[in-house]
């Protein structure tokens, strides 16, 4: 061979090889490629078996079929459910250890992360455990160190929930200094919480909702607790806003007005509220939730808002477990496996007015959750000691934030042991 086709023939070599890198390099244009699971996102009114490709944090693409070559790592998602990462609106995460308080930095609150991604929640809202006082603790301490999304509602006390005598302070509830503390941290303070006050007067809410409609935020009420009980009709037709949310939904509780009346119905006025703007939220905790509530509810057709834990100490070993647990209860009262993710990712993400969360639009955050539906013989247990039998409960595969795995149950989105290259 003569000189001059040696020559031809190495840059002929040379630029095949620079093309096929080209090509290849063109073709592995997603970081991951979630393959053949049923995505449920209701926010784009998708129910059916799909790809989901995610590039740089976000949602890339999401298509019957894209092909595993585009991608540099695939999980296999056949017999999963894809959904948005789902968002838990009521859980109390500003644990600490000082004494005697309670849900503000004190013990009976807990860390995020270990009670978040192992139920798929990639967004958890802190309600009420920091007021204006203690909320950059809060902050420091907890929201920038979690890999979990933390967001908060601000307490109208000012020193949040640390209970006892400081929740009934009506001194340091301030609409002006909550609402400007709240200006001051857009989009990570959502909201407004009242909670636990017991006397007579309506002013803990007033001054809530004054702070909600400078800070333009909703409020959420955990309402009740004096005797004889405050007007349930007064709070949501005069106190409240459309928009603003009563938690606690299905409780029956000393000192406050359950939804459901005596005879099992759905009182008039609460209805009314519904179709007034009002939001019913789950918070379902550990003496917050009653089947005999829930259950001639749902059957009236009234449905919660949003699905949420009241996570804490006192409710995850308890009747409420986790986030997967609460949705399984529903899904077994007769609500469908939709409605059930859209409480739980795109409803309460419009309840808090974080509408770039609890989907998966192309350029969202790559938050996403892979569930399995277990068929067996489960039982699902309320806080007033009352059991419900049901054949299918909600399981956490995979949990990921911004792209990046943080919870694989089963290992499937890592290669057998022997393809792993050995260590050098």
């Amino acid at each position: 061979m003569s000189p001059w086709k040696r020559v031809f023939r190495v840059l002929t070599i040379m630029t095949l090889s620079s093309f096929s890198a080209v090509v290849f390099a063109q073709e592995q244009s997603f970081d991951l490629l979630i393959r053949g699971g049923q995505v449920i996102d209701p926010k784009n009114s998708i129910d059916g078996r799909r790809d989901v490709a995610i590039s740089q944090g976000k949602i890339a693409r999401i298509a019957e079929r894209i092909p595993e070559s585009q991608a540099k790592k695939v999980i296999d998602a056949s017999g999963l459910i894809v959904v948005p990462g789902l968002i838990d609106i009521h859980g109390h995460v500003f644990y600490g250890t000082e004494a005697n308080a309670a849900y503000s930095n004190g013990p009976s609150a807990v860390p995020p992360d270990g009670f978040t991604f192992r139920s798929g929640v990639t967004t958890i809202v802190d309600p009420g455990g920091a007021g204006w006082r203690n909320f950059e603790q809060f902050k420091t301490n907890v929201i920038d160190r979690a890999q979990t999304r933390v967001l908060a509602l601000l307490n109208i006390v000012g020193s949040g929930m640390k209970g006892g005598a400081g929740e009934q302070n009506l001194a340091d509830m301030e609409a002006g200094a909550t609402a400007g503390c709240i200006g001051r941290f857009p989009g990570t303070l959502v909201g407004v919480k009242v909670a636990h006050y017991m006397g007579a007067e309506w002013d803990p809410v007033d001054r809530a909702v004054e702070a909600g409609r400078v800070a333009q935020v909703p409020v959420m009420i955990d309402f009740g607790g004096h005797q004889p009980e405050l007007s349930l009709r007064d709070l949501f037709l005069v106190h409240l806003r459309p928009g603003d949310i009563f938690t606690h939904a299905y409780a029956h509780v000393r000192g406050r007005i359950p939804v459901v009346d005596e005879q099992g119905k759905v009182r008039d006025y609460v209805m009314e509220a519904r179709k007034r703007g009002i939001i019913f939220d789950v918070g379902h905790g550990g003496g917050s939730f009653l089947f005999r509530q829930a259950i001639p509810a749902l059957r009236q057709g009234f449905a919660p808002d949003s699905i949420s834990t009241d996570l804490h100490i006192g409710s995850m070993n308890a009747g409420m477990k986790d986030m997967l647990n609460v949705m399984s209860k529903f899904l077994n009262m007769g609500v469908s496996i939709s409605d059930v993710i859209a409480q739980s990712t795109w409803k309460p993400a419009q309840v808090i007015k974080r509408t770039d969360l609890g989907h998966l639009s192309e350029g969202a955050p790559a938050d996403v959750a892979l569930l399995r539906i277990r068929q067996g013989d489960f039982g699902f247990v309320d806080t007033g000691g009352g059991k419900l039998l049901g054949t299918r409960k909600l399981e956490c595969e995979v949990t990921l934030r911004e792209g990046r795995v943080v919870w694989d149950l089963n290992g499937i989105s890592y290669p057998l042991w022997e393809k792993v290259p050995p260590r050098k």
